[in-house]
């Protein structure tokens, strides 16, 4: 069963200099139980699709300018804001960047689960201190009750990102959207909180979209990914299939960056250029300047989503009819 439904959404800004739009057509589906990944490089516009999902773009003088964002069936552009407060934290939870940054220092973080449970449910303190206690033992925090009364200085990066999950957790949501969770870090505590993550989609039964510039976190988590550049999608399928036979060729730069062990020094891909800021987008595909397969076609004409021989979606020139028929690659 679909739990969420992006459907060709557009996002604006209205801004001191006039309008921008770092969004153009999204789409994607989340099914019941489901892991999706929204991967790209820092601009690519993860973070403001999931602001648009949780309806905070209004307080960024921001919009939804075209397409639907069902959720359970229900459109929640349709929603006014007291309405959308009922689900926002609730049924559909955000966890963001950076745990160091996520708590109140000067509160406990007990008191800090308390009030957002209390927000979005009808119990007493009592009743939310132990809820929150019972959260926080399921997520693998020993001495939950200890934790609890503790302040966040007091605490570990991994124990800090354990009780931001907490907080996201609490009040059963149905879909829980990570903002890069693990950037902040080291490798052994963000293979920990992958595995958590993965056990508690599985055990409360929700979907999850991960949002992260790691395709080491994608692999390992994800069910689905969907490739994002320069505010677009330009590829989107399941991980198998992205990862074994990318299509488009940023999907391909992009794992051509990873590194591999034993690998000679200087050998490391980067891929040329940067993406563009959302008031330099190109015409045409916007990853055309950096694609070392651009061709004509590619600079004035923005490519249809097609589907690729191994199934995925992609947003490129090179799977339409005409593509052998143009002109040399550009540069």
């Amino acid at each position: 069963m679909t739990l969420l439904s992006v459907d060709n959404i557009s996002v604006e800004f209205t801004t001191r200099d006039g309008r921008v739009e770092p969004l153009n057509g999204i789409s994607f589906d989340l099914d019941d139980g489901e892991i999706v990944g929204l991967v790209g490089e820092t601009g690519s516009g993860k973070s403001v699709t999931a602001q648009a999902i949780m309806g905070l773009l209004p307080f960024l003088d921001g919009k939804v300018s075209q397409g639907r964002i069902l959720f359970k069936g229900n459109d929640l552009l349709s929603l006014s804001e007291y309405e959308y407060q009922k689900i926002r934290g609730n049924q559909i939870s955000l966890i963001s960047q950076n745990p160091m940054t996520s708590l109140d220092p000067v509160y406990k973080v007990g008191d800090q689960i308390v009030e957002g449970l209390r927000l979005h449910l009808d119990i007493t303190r009592s009743e939310a201190a132990k809820k929150a206690v019972a959260v926080m033992t399921s997520l693998g925090i020993a001495n939950s009750e200890k934790v609890f009364s503790q302040y966040p200085h007091q605490l570990s990066g991994g124990l800090k990102q354990r009780i931001v999950i907490a907080m996201g957790l609490c009040a059963d949501p149905k879909l829980l959207i990570a903002d890069e969770p693990t950037t902040a870090l080291d490798v052994t505590v963000q293979a920990q909180i992958i595995a958590l993550f993965k056990k508690t989609i599985q055990n409360r039964h929700m979907g999850m979209i991960m949002i992260t510039h790691d395709l080491g976190v994608i692999a390992h988590l994800c069910d689905k990914v969907v490739v994002m550049y320069a505010g677009t999608v330009v590829e989107k399928g399941s991980v198998s299939a992205v990862f074994n036979e990318p299509g488009h060729p940023y999907t391909s730069s992009l794992l051509g960056c990873i590194p591999t062990f034993g690998m000679a020094q200087k050998t490391l891909n980067a891929i040329p250029g940067n993406v563009p800021s959302v008031r330099t987008f190109p015409s045409g595909c916007r990853y055309h300047p950096r694609c070392l397969k651009a061709r004509p076609v590619c600079v004035d004409h923005s490519p249809e989503t097609i589907r690729a021989p191994n199934g995925t979606q992609v947003k490129c020139h090179m799977f339409s009819p005409d593509w052998s028929k143009d002109h040399e690659p550009v540069g």
